[in-house]
C-alpha cells in the first residue's frame, strides 16, 4: 500500500529543490560573469586566470592577425581574449611591410591595438606640381589642402586641393590695400584654424610687424588685424573657426579680440612668456608674478572666468624651463606641466569660475625624462603626452600609463615633431621623411624630402605628401598608403 509523504518531508524536498536551482542559478551566473571578465580555466596549471581583450584595427584593414607567432582566424577589425603578460603581436597584408609590437597586457583590461598603419613594400614617389622654389608649406587640418608659398617678398600662395587622387591648384594674392607697404617685406604663413578655411599671416616689414588673416574661400575678404585694433602683438591664437576671434599677447598682456564687432577685452591675463588656446576658449600659461618678480606662476584662464587660475609657482631658477599644455581625453581634464626634466600630469575638474581653488585636480603620472623638455603638448586625441628636447622625445600613454622614451637619429637638429595622425609622428632629419609611433616603434623610412617643409597625409589615409629638391626647382611629390 503506497503511503503518503508527510507535510514536513514535502516541504523539506521543496526546501532542496529550491536551493539546488537557486544555487544553479547563481553557479552559472558567476560562471558567466568571471568569462566575460576574462577569467578561464587553464588546462596546463589547473588554475583560473584572468585574461584580457584586444582589439585589433588597422588602415587598410582586412589584415592578418598574430598574437606570439599564432595567427588567429580572422582579419582586421578583429579581437581576442588572451593571457594577461607580454605578447608580441603582428598584423599584415599582402604587399606591405609587417607591423610588430611587444605589449605588456594587463588582466581584465582592454587593449586597443586598432591603431597599426601599414605601409607598402614598394613605396614609388609621383610627382605631382613642380615649382621653381618653395619658402614655406602649410598643411590644412585633416590632410585636405596645402599651402604653398615661392617667394616670401609677396604675399601670393598656391592652395593645393588634395582631397581627390586629381590635385588641383588655385592661386591665392592677397591686395595691396590690406597690408602696409614696406622697403622690405617678409610674409609667412603660420597656422591654419581649425576649419581648415583661415591662415593667419606674419608680416614683417622695416623692423615692425602686423597680422593678416587670409579667407581662403575668399581671398578679397581677408583682414589685417593689426591695423583694425592699432596694437602690437607678438603672439596671435584662433579662437573657433569664424576667423573673427582670437587671443592675442600684446604688451605680455593677453586680451581678446573680435574683429566682426571690432572689440578688444581687457588685459585676461598679465606678464605673460607663453600661452595655448585649447577648444577655443580654454588658455594655458605661463607668467610672471608681478608682486614677486623672482616668481614664475602656471596657470590656467577659460573664457568668463573672473581672472586666471594659478596651477603652479615656481620660486626663482629661472633658468629652469617651465612649460603647461591641458587637453581632454574621454571627457576628463588633464593638464601636464614640464618643469625642467619633470614632468607632472594632472587630473580632474578646473577651478571654478570664481574661484582659485585647484584641490580639483589631482597628480594623475608624473616622470622624468632624460634633458629638459624644450616642447610639451597633448597628441590630437589627448591619449597621449608628448615632449621633445631635440631629437629625443618621449611620450606617456594615459589609457594605459606607460611612458616610452626614444630617439631619432641622425645629422643636425630635429625641428619639432608634427602628427600625422592620432597616433603617428613624422621628421624630416637628414633630408628624410620618417614615420613611428607615439612611442617610437615601428619605423619606415618613406622618401627623401625637403627638410623644413610640411607633410601630411590625406583625409583618407590614401597618399602622403610631401616635398623635395629637384634639378629644376622643388616639386611637390606623394606615396601611395593604400595600395588599388
Amino acid at each position: 500500500m503506497h503511503r503518503r509523504n508527510s507535510k514536513k518531508w514535502v516541504s523539506i524536498r521543496l526546501a532542496l529543490t529550491y536551493t539546488g536551482m537557486t544555487f544553479l542559478v547563481f553557479s552559472v551566473v558567476t560562471i558567466v560573469v568571471l568569462f566575460m571578465l576574462g577569467f578561464r580555466f587553464d588546462l596546463g596549471n589547473g588554475q583560473i586566470e584572468q585574461g584580457a581583450l584586444v582589439q585589433f584595427g588597422s588602415t587598410p584593414s582586412g589584415a592578418a592577425v598574430a598574437i606570439d607567432g599564432l595567427a588567429l582566424n580572422a582579419r582586421t577589425p578583429a579581437k581576442a581574449t588572451i593571457k594577461a603578460g607580454s605578447h608580441e603581436f603582428s598584423i599584415w597584408r599582402d604587399g606591405y611591410d609587417t607591423w610588430q609590437k611587444t605589449v605588456d597586457i594587463k588582466p581584465g583590461a582592454l587593449t586597443w591595438l586598432n591603431y597599426a598603419l601599414l605601409v607598402p613594400k614598394k613605396l614609388d614617389v609621383e610627382p605631382i606640381i613642380n615649382y621653381e622654389n618653395v619658402v614655406s608649406s602649410l598643411a590644412s587640418p585633416e590632410g585636405r589642402s596645402i599651402l604653398v608659398q615661392t617667394n616670401s617678398a609677396v604675399p601670393s600662395f598656391s592652395l593645393v586641393d588634395i582631397t581627390s587622387d586629381k590635385v588641383v591648384s588655385v592661386d591665392l594674392t592677397i591686395d595691396g590695400t590690406i597690408y602696409s607697404a614696406g622697403t622690405s617685406n617678409v610674409f609667412t604663413p603660420i597656422k591654419w584654424d581649425d576649419g581648415g578655411r583661415y591662415v593667419l599671416i606674419k608680416h614683417d616689414f622695416d623692423g615692425k610687424t602686423e597680422w593678416l588673416v587670409m579667407d581662403t574661400q575668399d581671398i578679397a575678404a581677408s583682414k589685417n588685424i593689426t591695423r583694425l585694433f592699432d596694437f602690437a602683438i607678438t603672439e596671435i591664437e584662433f579662437s573657433g573657426t569664424s576667423g573673427n576671434e582670437y587671443y592675442v599677447l600684446g604688451s605680455k598682456d593677453v586680451r581678446k579680440l573680435d574683429l566682426a564687432a571690432g572689440t578688444i577685452s581687457r588685459p585676461l591675463i598679465s606678464d605673460v612668456n607663453e600661452f595655448s588656446v585649447y577648444e577655443s576658449n580654454i588658455i594655458t600659461y605661463v607668467a610672471n608674478d608681478k608682486q614677486k618678480p623672482n616668481e614664475r606662476v602656471v596657470g590656467l584662464y577659460r573664457e568668463g572666468d573672473d581672472a586666471p587660475h594659478v596651477l603652479k609657482v615656481l620660486d626663482g631658477q629661472p633658468s629652469v624651463k617651465l612649460h603647461v599644455a591641458t587637453s581632454k581625453y574621454f571627457n576628463e581634464n588633464y593638464i601636464a606641466i614640464s618643469e625642467g626634466s619633470t614632468v607632472t600630469i594632472y587630473n580632474g575638474s578646473y577651478p571654478t569660475t570664481a574661484s582659485d581653488d585647484v584641490t580639483g585636480l589631482k597628480v594623475f603620472a608624473e616622470f622624468t625624462v632624460s634633458r629638459d623638455v624644450d616642447i610639451l603638448q597633448f597628441s590630437p586625441t589627448g591619449q597621449y603626452v608628448f615632449v621633445q628636447n631635440g631629437s629625443n622625445f618621449a611620450s606617456y600613454d594615459m589609457e594605459y600609463q606607460v611612458y616610452a622614451a626614444s630617439k631619432i637619429n641622425g645629422n643636425g637638429s630635429a625641428r619639432q615633431l608634427k602628427w600625422l595622425d592620432d597616433n603617428y609622428i613624422w621628421s624630416d632629419l637628414d633630408g628624410k621623411l620618417t614615420i613611428r609611433e607615439f612611442d617610437g616603434a615601428n619605423v619606415h623610412t618613406i622618401n627623401t624630402v625637403l627638410a623644413g617643409q610640411d607633410v601630411t597625409l590625406t583625409h583618407n589615409g590614401r597618399w602622403l605628401y610631401s616635398f623635395a629638391k629637384t634639378d629644376a626647382g622643388v616639386s611637390l611629390q606623394r606615396v601611395r598608403m593604400i595600395l588599388p
